[in-house]
């Protein structure tokens, strides 16, 4: 064969150098390129591409993150990679060839074991995972972990006799940090108090683990590949700006809040079905990239809803009683108690309603009460029509200070049912609302109660001083706002004290 090849290379180079030397004559001068092609590609003998191979495995074993080397069935060294190289600081060329690692590599009191539980692994199936101390070139000891396997003709399936062992290993507290990062990855993947949500770069989670399942109501699974869109009723915008701004700029340096509504959440207001979720974004690299190229972002979060509520709540709460402070303060400067009235009525109105309205009773009286101390002398005659008179009110037209209603003030006619004739038959507290109607209705709804355009919600409290009912005080908002709460209604009565104290000795003063 090796004949043919060279008396066919004997007369191709005839043929060149007949056509060197007459070019443009003869067909063979004209040979099309795929056939030398060919031919230069059959003349290459097979020891050439041979000795590619060894070029090729050096290249692998330089270019592996873990340290490696290989020993032959006697336990001379045959392989060496660089990061082994880099790990112990001996060369390829210092170590390939040694016997055993005694003395260089190992101390000479342990390289008898060391060796022995290196060279067992020609005689098991599998890889073989041990833990042992190598010797540095400068003297210096470092514990590393090993993954041994031997190596046989064929592969390890065929079952032959091996022929030597190769031995990867690298540090044991870089193997230990590579393991804690993967169990912490795992733990909160699967066990986690927090949410875990890994989106991808298109703004599509990739994984959940079982807390954000239960958070934003779905399986795990279901959570998958669908735009956020599609998870959320309300504040799926909001998600995504962040998620975007963290693939641009960065992790997030201090946790966020983000409501949020869930689909399919059974409830009625959207408003009461809202969750807070506190956490932070963190951007995803791929750490074996040069440079960093986001593989998405990473969102850690809590459900804090409850939490936040009881903060929201405390925090209004300290708001009220420090306007409640600053009233006391300044009604105690007026000399007119019906003044002092209108002050309370103006601090309480910050932050809390639209519009308030005094109604005083025409004859105060308490039908609902026993005689006895302090009751008036007709409280045992039955009840008639509550007449109410307006004695001050904030202006219809828009936000203003509070203003009595002149010195007698004029009668309201409300109809049967009103809140405010109810809140003073009952001696007690009314809200009353009509959120959620088309608005021609709700505008009907206001005009029918002698409320200023555009009231959607009420709280009618009763005014009492000295066991009498005096009146009634009504608290307006518009469209724009909640309706009232129970905590609301006990701020009212906190005021609604104050007020009826203040007209009280308007009355007495005469």
């Amino acid at each position: 064969m090796s004949a043919t090849r060279r008396t066919n290379r004997d007369r191709r180079n005839a043929s060149g150098e007949q056509s060197a030397d007459a070019p443009g004559t003869g067909d063979d001068a004209a040979g099309s390129p795929p056939a030398a092609a060919d031919a230069a590609a059959e003349d290459t003998p097979p020891q050439d591409r041979r000795a590619a191979a060894p070029d090729l495995l050096v290249a692998l074993l330089d270019g592996m993150d873990a340290a490696l080397c290989a020993f032959d069935a006697e336990g001379v060294v045959t392989h060496w990679n660089r990061e082994a190289e880099r790990l112990l600081g001996w060369t390829a060329a210092e170590a390939v060839g040694r016997h055993g690692l005694a003395g260089w590599a190992v101390r000479a009191d342990d390289a008898a074991e060391v060796e022995a539980r290196l060279m067992g692994a020609m005689d098991v199936p599998g890889r073989q995972v041990q833990e042992f101390a190598l010797l540095r070139k400068d003297g210096g000891r470092v514990l590393v972990r090993t993954q041994t396997s031997a190596v046989r003709p064929g592969g390890a399936e065929t079952g032959g006799v091996a022929v030597g062992v190769y031995c990867a290993f690298s540090e044991v507290h870089a193997q230990m940090d590579l393991e804690r990062s993967i169990a912490f990855s795992e733990a909160l993947c699967e066990d986690a108090a927090w949410g875990v949500l890994l989106v991808d770069a298109d703004l599509r989670p990739a994984l959940a683990n079982g807390q954000a399942a239960r958070v934003l109501r779905a399986r795990r699974s279901g959570l998958l590949g669908r735009p956020f869109g599609e998870l959320l009723e309300q504040g799926a915008e909001e998600v995504e700006s962040a998620l975007q701004h963290v693939l641009a700029q960065g992790s997030t340096a201090v946790p966020a809040d983000m409501w949020v509504t869930v689909r399919g959440e059974t409830g009625g207001d959207p408003a009461i079905r809202r969750r807070c979720l506190r956490g932070a974004f963190v951007r995803l690299a791929s750490p074996l990239a040069e440079h960093p190229v986001p593989l998405g972002v990473g969102w850690l979060f809590q459900d804090v809803t409850e939490a936040k509520l009881a903060e929201d709540a405390a925090s209004v709460l300290r708001f009220r009683d420090h306007q409640l402070h600053r009233a006391s303060r300044a009604a105690a400067e007026c000399e007119d108690p019906m003044e002092a009235a209108t002050v309370y009525l103006d601090f309480a109105l910050a932050g809390f309603a639209d519009h308030a309205l005094v109604d005083l009773a025409a004859a105060p009286a308490d039908p609902g009460s026993p005689p006895g101390p302090g009751a008036p002398h007709d409280a045992g005659a039955p009840p008639g029509p509550v007449q109410l008179t307006r004695a001050a009110a904030t202006p219809a037209e828009g936000p203003g200070p509070c203003l009595p209603a002149g010195p007698h003030g004029f009668p309201v006619r409300y109809p049967a049912g009103h809140p405010a004739l109810q809140a003073v038959e009952r001696g007690g507290t009314v809200r009353a609302g009509c959120g959620g109607v088309d608005p021609e209705v709700a505008e009907g709804w206001s005009v029918a109660r002698k409320w200023p355009p555009g009231t959607m919600h009420a709280l009618c409290t009763v005014l009492r001083s000295r066991g009498r009912t005096l009146g009634v005080v009504t608290f307006l908002r518009g469209g724009g706002r909640k309706g009232f709460t129970r905590q609301d209604a006990a701020y009212a009565e906190d005021v609604a004290v104050r007020v009826a104290a203040s007209l009280d000795l308007a009355e007495l003063l005469g």
